[in-house]
């Protein structure tokens, strides 16, 4: 269960919530440049554009969950069981493994317009990085600052949604979302004017009643109503602490709260983290469940022409700024 989003002022900003029943030992992961990326059914990747984003390393090998590269391209991976398929290889395509899309398209493509083609030659091979770590269901969402995509790997191969909300979350297809959409469009943020009958006299007793009926339990498809709808009607000044305040406001609304969520295993489904990348400035940004103070990692403030990975792990402890301690 996750939610991403899109949010656009001056800077463009992107980021998701991770919502999860399990730590997978994330941390903020910067590629520079010149770290080898050996793909399992194609040639290797010797240098690339730089990226910044929470992955887990394993056998030095970073697994992005999320990221941005140094041009502006951003990308997240989600939930998406019951619907991913993977294919057998393809001769004729450029078959590329799951946990290879965001660091192949990442390393690659400097726009939404240049993923659209690279992904027409693209297979999603069912290949997982080894035999301890399977593959993971999911689809993708893909921006830059002028527009957003949505991939999700299907029986006949890749498709791809043009995606005008900005928004993504899990089952069930996007299709779906885009059709569900239509329940709610009453919705308004104005204060609300009575449409019920000209023969009765109906008047607001409070603030916000132009939203009744916006979805508020955590469902996927409950999610990416609420989403959209705070997300279409965000208002912020335009500088940086503004935006950032507002992006993980949205997120706030449809994060995890320990208890209110169990998996069908019985574990808590929680909001493990929250990000927001400027995706121009090469700056992340996150919280974690159990720290809610926002870290920063600027990539520009690495060499970004190396070979080594530059990894951050994860402030977890709640960090609380005492007035008169």
């Amino acid at each position: 269960m996750c939610t991403s989003l899109t949010y656009k002022k001056t800077d463009f900003y992107f980021g998701r919530n991770m919502d999860i029943d399990y730590s997978f030992n994330e941390r903020v992961v910067v590629t520079p440049r010149n770290f080898p990326f050996k793909l399992k059914r194609y040639e290797s990747m010797k240098s690339h554009y730089a990226m910044i984003g929470m992955a887990t390393v394993i056998e030095g090998y970073p697994l992005y969950a999320d990221a941005t590269n140094e041009k502006g391209l951003s990308i997240a991976g989600l939930n998406f069981p019951g619907n991913a398929i993977y294919l057998q290889e393809k001769e004729e395509m450029v078959n590329v493994t799951p946990f290879e899309i965001i660091p192949f398209l990442l390393g690659t493509c400097t726009t939404v317009e240049e993923v659209k083609a690279v992904l027409k030659k693209v297979n999603m091979v069912n290949v997982p990085f080894n035999e301890q770590v399977p593959l993971a269901p999911q689809h993708w969402m893909i921006a830059d600052q002028n527009q957003c995509i949505v991939v999700e790997p299907m029986e006949e191969g890749l498709r791809i949604h043009d995606n005008p909300y900005g928004v993504l979350t899990n089952n069930p297809p996007f299709e779906f979302h885009k059709m569900n959409m239509a329940n709610y469009m009453n919705l308004t943020a104005e204060y609300p004017e009575n449409r019920f009958s000209s023969k009765v006299k109906l008047e607001p007793y409070g603030v916000g009643m132009g939203g009744l009926g916006l979805p508020g339990d955590v469902s996927p498809t409950s999610r990416f109503v609420r989403a959209a709808f705070h997300k279409m009607n965000a208002v912020s000044e335009d500088n940086e602490n503004a935006n950032l305040s507002q992006f993980f406001h949205i997120l706030d609304s449809v994060a995890m709260v320990r208890g209110s969520a169990l998996t069908q295993e019985g574990a808590n489904d929680i909001t493990s983290y929250a990000c927001c990348m400027n995706a121009e400035k090469g700056m992340y940004y996150y919280k974690t469940y159990e720290n809610n103070q926002l870290t920063a990692v600027n990539m520009h403030n690495e060499d970004l022409d190396s070979h080594e990975l530059v990894t951050f792990e994860l402030v977890q402890t709640q960090q609380i700024k005492y007035l008169n301690n």
